[in-house]
């Protein structure tokens, strides 16, 4: 089998996934990358000693010898450069969330229905195994029908990860109920079997906001700008992004158009970091504890009773082939956008489902700003919902 030839844009905190597209005689390689930070470049030379490597990223997109595309550059830049890359007919990879507005999503959606040019968007947690384990519970009738979703993430880094860059500000992000939420949001519709339809949220910006000890404008982040044990309690975090206007915690309530209720609770003040699901139907109830290999998926559905720690089924979250990047779910994702760029047709990550996602979450983050008034979710035109559904086939 002949490599596929892959491209790049952008080297940033995501570059890791042209590590994992990069399989020299394994079915693809990187052969062009493109970032404007020279250092960057610098890193990128290091790592891919045999690629192209420019500031310029039209040099990558209009190159004829590239085969498909990856967009790992911040969230705002999603929508122009995968326009442009799909007006020249090349399958491209977006790295969630598609962009930061659904205006700029359904452009993205209605550009890859114009050209007919292939377009996979990066929800890869629909291949951590636990989330897989859970659907298929789910599907099995392990709990009944679902019924209602609850989800709480504490982003024990959350001062590092986000408030440190580009990610603190509204123009690059809208938000992190749409920027850091969106995993969130897509897997809680993928177990719910639904999109939320309904949505109203409170939040504030609690903490990082009142921190005088900010990066001047210009200044790059600190090289210790992440360290695994530092950086706390929360208020000792220095050189964080000169401008901080998004929120560090918030609260999210849903309907869904298939009628459950949902809700999703996110912080980035916690010492630890967890992500915890809880899916309740109308015959059981099952909770992950921890999302690793190891972990444990537990299922109450035999009887009624008081609280009870030990439950009627317990499943062990399997182990992936590789676990690099996200437990595993990262070389998944690519083994899928691979085949799908060679043979086309359906894939469990979904442009729809991305940007539905990113509909829920703006308007979420609209409903925060708004005194937490309820707002609607708006459906995608029908027709580019047709079009994805059949696998991007007319």
């Amino acid at each position: 089998m002949t490599d596929l030839r892959i491209g790049a844009l952008g080297y940033g905190l995501r570059g890791s996934l042209a590590h994992v597209a990069h399989r020299p005689g394994r079915g693809s390689r990187l052969t062009a990358l493109a970032d404007p930070d020279p250092r960057a470049r610098a890193a990128a030379a290091e790592a891919f000693p045999d690629a192209a490597i420019t500031g310029d990223h039209r040099k990558v997109v209009e190159d004829p010898d590239i085969d498909a595309l990856l967009i790992l550059t911040p969230d705002h830049t999603h929508a122009d450069l995968a326009r442009e890359a799909m007006r020249g007919s090349k399958p491209v990879f977006v790295e969630k969330p598609l962009d930061i507005s659904v205006e700029r999503c359904d452009a993205i959606l209605r550009t890859a229905y114009e050209t007919g040019s292939r377009l996979y968007v990066g929800h890869n947690m629909r291949h951590m195994p636990v989330i897989r384990l859970m659907r298929d519970l789910i599907e099995r009738g392990a709990v009944g029908q679902v019924k209602t979703v609850w989800i709480r993430h504490f982003v024990g880094y959350g001062g590092d990860w986000y408030f440190k860059d580009w990610h603190a500000q509204r123009e690059y992000t809208t938000g992190l109920l749409l920027q850091k939420a969106a995993h969130d949001i897509d897997v809680l519709h993928w177990l719910a079997g639904g999109y939320a339809r309904d949505v109203q949220a409170m939040g504030d910006l609690m903490v990082y906001g009142d921190n005088p000890h900010r990066r001047a404008p210009g200044e790059p982040k600190a090289a210790d700008w992440y360290t695994k044990d530092g950086h706390w309690p929360p208020h000792t975090q220095r050189a964080l992004n000169p401008v901080i206007d998004i929120e560090d915690v918030s609260l999210l309530n849903m309907r869904l158009d298939n009628g459950v209720l949902a809700a999703y609770q996110q912080c980035h003040f916690t010492p630890d970091y967890w992500r915890n699901y809880t899916v309740i139907g109308d015959a059981g109830r099952l909770e992950n504890f921890g999302d690793g290999p190891g972990s444990r998926v537990k299922v109450w559905n035999a009887r009624r009773s008081h609280y009870r720690e030990e439950p009627d089924e317990t499943h062990e979250v399997p182990a992936a082939a590789d676990d690099s990047g996200h437990g595993g779910a990262d070389p998944l994702l690519m083994d899928e956008f691979l085949r799908f760029v060679r043979e086309g047709g359906t894939t469990d990550t979904s442009p729809v489902a991305a940007r539905m996602a990113v509909a829920a979450g703006y308007q979420a983050t609209m409903s925060l700003r708004d005194g937490g008034t309820p707002r609607r979710v708006e459906p995608l035109d029908p027709e580019l919902a047709a079009y994805f559904a059949a696998g991007q086939r007319r």
